[in-house]
């Protein structure tokens, strides 16, 4: 009895001071010996799904929760029965998700009092309203759990409260009200005054919905900060797949794409551990790298596992559709996709929407979704959503034959590009700029900026981008196969395209033995030394396409 009090008592400490392992191995052990006090199931339960043994986590909360009806004690009852549904809707288990929160109603309506517990069953209810499309319900029901959580000073209901009207207000358009609304519940999570999981779900959220609001600062902000908290519970599978999935999105707006590639991989490994919620964000982000890098197929393959999330995997795939040159099919997806979302996403979607648009040849649609931007641009202030902007609009007004009032709106958005340290946005305006100075007759500075933004794709690795500015450096129909015969030609493009030899032998009907000679010949015939010089031979000499 004494060794088992011992345990319990350095469990209890290692959970406190977030030693999950060493929490659960002590948890365990007693409850394998003597059994658990309720108190301390519910504690084994949360280490367990922060580690994550979700189904283990499932059945120890379970068992609290009948243990706390044999005693009478409803209240716990009822708050075991809330999380329960939490962690099950989290989990993707919508059917027992929902037979969970029905159980709990029902204890609830069943007391003579309130409590906490209340307010958790309008969590789901409110979250509910809000994707489905109704978030002025939703911040109504939000406030309502609000209200319960300071009735009994509920801080974890408080906070999960204050995420989701802020959620609800950034659907319904108030961007600076909404972000307000997230960094008040960060203030609880950051000074420890939250319980793990609400801490790990409001972090996650929050970062979410700073790269829906165009806010590149903020998230990058909370990432740094919920990589620092994920980084102190080093054993904690729970949100760290999620924390992964931020930083891929993150390294790809900066530019680091090997870096993103490796950490959208490492959410992908630790959504499959227990972070289901990290399903998405892994896989999306991976197939927004291979998008941009010419991997056209492997970003398929991404976009199409992200799907299974529930979410869709959009503006990438109609981006793909894009790259593919399919534009009409690029314009049915986006539109489709802007017409049936929230507002919050629809406004996220919209210079991708202006782009397709273009592509597909509609300058009207475009026009409106570059109005649109630009009136989300001036509500919001936020430097990423000006420079998304005045792109869109710069491009809009090149296809209007307008290059004169282009240029400033391009220089712009170029420089707000470099200030956010984004180079791929960057580079993309400068070939834009490019055209803009052609049309006007400036043919030197015209050849600056297509060289430049050329340098840019190369050194990034987009090999479609730079495909299509090295196009603009050259005169119309101008290639050059040089000393190459048809055979090495498709081989050189394939090259080109980042594909490995077996993926290239699989493309052509060849082994991968007479691909790696064919390869060795351009190597001589070009004087190349390298995958990445033949790349770039290819590119320079309108090789590539």
């Amino acid at each position: 009895m004494a060794s088992s009090e011992a345990d319990l008592d350095r469990g209890r400490s290692a959970f406190t001071e977030h030693r999950w392992s060493e929490a659960f191995e002590q948890f365990v052990d007693v409850d394998r010996t003597g059994g658990l006090p309720t108190a301390d199931l519910e504690r084994l339960s949360t280490v367990e799904n922060l580690i994550g043994k979700v189904t283990a986590s499932v059945d120890a909360l379970t068992r609290a929760h009948e243990e706390y009806l044999v005693v009478g004690d409803v209240a716990s009852a009822a708050r075991c029965g809330a999380w329960l549904g939490m962690y099950l809707m989290n989990n993707g288990e919508m059917a027992r998700s929902q037979g969970w929160f029905a159980r709990t109603q029902r204890l609830v309506d069943e007391l003579d009092e309130p409590c906490p517990a209340e307010g958790l069953v309008l969590v789901p209810v409110a979250l509910g309203m809000l994707y489905r499309g109704n978030p002025a319900g939703a911040l109504r029901v939000f406030g309502e759990s609000q209200a319960i959580g300071e009735k009994f000073q509920d801080r974890d209901l408080i906070s999960l409260s204050l995420l989701g009207t802020g959620q609800a207000t950034l659907m319904l358009g108030d961007i600076s009200a909404g972000l307000r609304l997230f960094d008040e519940a960060m203030v609880a999570v950051t000074a420890g005054e939250l319980s793990p999981v609400p801490s790990g779900i409001i972090y996650c959220a929050v970062v979410g919905n700073c790269h829906l609001a165009f806010d590149l600062r903020r998230a990058l902000e909370w990432t740094a900060a919920l990589d620092h908290w994920c980084g102190e519970r080093p054993d904690m599978v729970l949100f760290t797949g999620q924390c992964q999935a931020h930083r891929a999105e993150l390294y790809r707006l900066h530019g680091a794409w090997s870096e993103a590639a490796a950490a959208a991989k490492a959410a992908q490994g630790l959504s499959a551990s227990g972070d289901y919620m990290a399903l998405f964000g892994g896989h999306y982000q991976l197939g927004e790298v291979q998008r941009l890098t010419g991997e056209l197929d492997a970003a398929d393959e991404s976009y199409r596992l992200a799907g299974r999330s529930g979410y869709e995997p959009q503006p990438g795939l109609a981006l793909l559709h894009l790259a593919r040159g399919d534009a009409l099919q690029a314009q049915a997806v986006i539109r489709g996709a802007a017409d049936a979302t929230d507002l919050a996403t629809r406004r996220h979607l919209l210079p991708a929407l202006a782009e397709i648009e273009l592509a597909a040849g509609d300058g009207a649609a475009a026009r409106r979704a570059a109005d649109e931007l630009a009136s989300v641009a001036r509500d919001c202030g936020m430097p990423m959503a000006q420079a998304a902007s005045c792109q869109a609009d710069g491009a809009v007004l090149l296809a209007e034959d307008a290059p004169g009032q282009a240029l400033p709106v391009l220089r712009r958005a170029w420089t707000l590009w470099r200030e956010l340290g984004v180079p791929y946005e960057a580079a993309r305006c400068r070939a834009l700029l490019g055209l803009a100075c052609r049309a006007m007759g400036d043919g030197v500075s015209a050849a600056m900026d297509f060289e430049a933004a050329y340098a840019e794709f190369v050194e990034l690795g987009a090999g479609p981008a730079a495909a299509w500015a090295a196009s603009l450096q050259r005169p119309a129909g101008k290639a050059d196969a040089g000393p190459l015969t048809p055979r090495e030609l498709q081989v050189l493009r394939l090259v080109a395209a980042g594909k490995a030899n077996r993926v290239i032998a699989g493309d052509l009907y060849l082994s991968e033995k007479t691909v790696a000679r064919h390869i060795s010949n351009i190597y001589l015939k070009l004087g190349l030394q390298s995958r990445a010089a033949a790349t770039r031979y290819a590119y320079e000499h309108g090789l590539a396409g």
